[in-house]
């Protein structure tokens, strides 16, 4: 039986989404606490999470990035906000699937549906967790987290897919354009800007992994990963 996580701080609409949850033959839990939210979802390992944006103390973008560093499993949002950066900081933060309120129940059960079937039925594949790795790092895309050695940082999806790029061409230049396409999927209308934004915060979360100097810009060119930066990959040569 799969079971499903329901993270809504509204009672009335938690106990009809775990009713209708019930009725087609799944187990729903209801969180009460949300100062518990991760415990939660750790003593029952839910199969897919329903999530709100609107939440007491931290709001679901937190708790996306959170559960992200311990699931691949779905996570589909629910809310009343319903402008496009909204649904674009959910899918950023490792959301699969965003709807917005007022919903249908029965669309919400068919997309529960499907995202399990995706997940662990017949569209699954049922493949080995894929990892990514160069020079000490080991990116794992599925849940955005990015390891070296002991220590591991969470990613948003944009930065997990520019990171994939450049561990893939490690010590080579990898094209603002091809980031850009990879990240944004030929929409031109991104501003370049952006995309240095992104550096930057790669930048960042390298250096909690103790890595200094990781990302070099090639002017003209592009970015490139160093396979040869201070800390973890040991002192660049003299």
């Amino acid at each position: 039986m799969f079971t499903i996580l329901i993270v809504e701080d509204d009672a009335k609409m938690a106990g009809m989404l775990s009713e209708h949850i019930e009725k087609y033959g799944y187990r729903a839990v209801v969180v009460d606490d949300f100062n518990r939210v991760l415990e939660t979802f750790r003593e029952y390992a839910p199969d897919l999470v329903l999530l709100d944006v609107n939440l007491p103390k931290f709001d679901g973008f937190y708790w996306c990035r959170q559960i992200r560093g311990m699931s691949t499993c779905p996570i589909i949002f629910l809310s009343a906000r319903d402008s496009g950066m909204d649904q674009v900081m959910a899918l950023d933060n490792g959301a699969d699937d965003y709807m917005t309120k007022p919903f249908s129940y029965d669309v919400v059960m068919a997309k529960i549906r499907s995202h399990l079937r995706r997940a662990y039925g017949d569209y699954s594949g049922k493949q080995e967790e894929r990892t990514v790795s160069a020079a000490g790092l080991v990116l794992y895309p599925e849940r955005f987290t990015v390891t070296n050695g002991e220590k591991s940082v969470l990613l948003t999806q944009k930065e997990a897919v520019l990171l994939e790029a450049l561990l893939q061409k490690a010590g080579r230049v990898v094209s603002r354009e091809k980031l850009l396409d990879l990240m944004w999927q030929g929409h031109h209308f991104i501003d370049d800007n952006t995309l240095n934004v992104y550096v930057t915060r790669i930048r960042k979360k390298l250096k909690e992994l103790d890595l200094e100097d990781a990302v070099e810009t090639v002017r003209g060119a592009g970015y490139l990963l160093r396979t040869n930066c201070s800390s973890a990959f040991g002192e660049a040569p003299k």
